[in-house]
């Protein structure tokens, strides 16, 4: 399993009042430990106030660049938002997770068609992985196209917008942007937020000539929802809509089975074992770390992937899933972070993924 590597930060950038890039420098020796594809994250880590902290950031760098940036927005009462709007400078090193995440850009799939078009729709920060993918579909694919629909409060609000416009200069008439804001009305932009009137507005008026080969959603989960079930309505089928969630759910999910029980449970990481015994109604990952286990973990949400094992003995429940696939689950996996034990003995390997 992967570990955190010590990185310098080479370049810290102002994107809005709220809202920094960092951008980190990668010794010769870790480029291919480095390398990813466009829409993946990284996950970081540091100590604040003695306490470690471990956030995902998606990489809004591509994977040509070779840069790997990421782009960190402060949130009210963000521990680590906070911290590296304010505090961080570049010259500062932080621990780094090697990049990972099930939302990507292939753009290989696409190679051999004469032309593809791509939708994103993206709201605040969830344009960080939307920027990767739409520069590389662009650099990558010459005959492509893409269409962006952002969402924002504000102009200001606006994260990469300067970048945006300068890329919808360099690819005139293969990249249009639809911008969109819930508290300013402006000249050549949408007021309010992304929602059915939107996604029509795309797919059946003014791009309803485009056949696109793919869409890619990233923001809260109620604009997702919204989104998939409106572009389904319209036809697309769910192989071609792509998801990131930036927000966790607020529902706080639930299972059938009635925890009321005790697990003796292994925890199989980095080829070492750990056995100890944990209440069914505990969550693995939380029972794990409790018990000093270094398991791979970010969002602890369900929203990223990094705790991502298999049971391989026994079984458990996921409280919520909206990342792992049905085959996926029915091959073993799970998220640590939303599983409880469900049988007398389980079995976790985190190496096995």
């Amino acid at each position: 399993m992967a570990q955190f590597h010590s990185l310098k930060i080479q370049t810290i950038t102002r994107e809005t009042d709220k809202a920094v890039s960092i951008a980190f420098g990668i010794p010769d020796n870790l480029k291919d430990t480095f390398a990813f594809k466009a829409g993946q994250y990284i996950t970081l880590k540091t100590r604040i106030n003695g306490e470690e902290i471990r956030r995902a950031y998606s990489l809004c760098s591509t994977p040509q660049s070779g840069l790997l940036k990421v782009s960190v927005k402060e949130v009210e009462d963000g521990t680590f938002s906070k911290y590296a709007n304010r505090d961080l400078k570049e010259g500062d090193t932080m621990e780094v997770h090697p990049p990972e995440g099930k939302f990507i850009f292939d753009d290989a799939a696409f190679a051999k068609a004469d032309t593809t078009t791509f939708a994103a729709f993206a709201a605040g920060s969830g344009i960080t992985p939307v920027l990767s993918i739409i520069k590389t579909a662009l650099a990558q694919l010459p005959n492509s196209k893409f269409v962006l629909v952002y969402g924002n409060k504000t102009p200001d609000d606006t994260i990469f917008r300067d970048e945006l416009l300068a890329l919808k200069e360099q690819y005139k008439g293969r990249f249009s942007i639809e911008f969109i804001y819930s508290q300013s009305r402006e000249d050549g932009a949408h007021f309010g937020r992304i929602m059915k009137s939107t996604v029509n507005f795309v797919v059946k008026n003014k791009y309803a000539e485009h056949n696109f080969g793919a869409y890619y959603l990233c923001g809260p989960e109620p604009m997702i929802k919204e989104v998939s079930k409106v572009l389904k309505e319209n036809g697309a089928s769910d192989d071609k809509i792509h998801f990131e969630l930036f927000t966790p759910s607020e529902d706080a999910g639930s299972v059938e089975a009635v925890l009321d029980g005790q697990t003796a449970i292994k925890v199989i990481v980095d080829d070492e074992e750990f056995e100890f015994t944990m209440k069914q109604e505990d969550l693995i990952l939380d029972a794990a770390l409790d018990q000093d286990i270094d398991a791979p973990h970010s969002c602890q949400g369900g929203i990223c992937s990094s705790c991502i094992a298999r049971i391989t003995e026994g079984t458990a429940e996921m409280a919520k899933n909206q990342i792992l696939t049905d085959s996926e689950v029915a091959e073993g996996l799970i998220l640590t972070c939303q599983a409880h034990p469900t049988s007398a003995k389980v079995v976790v390997n985190y190496d096995e993924v």
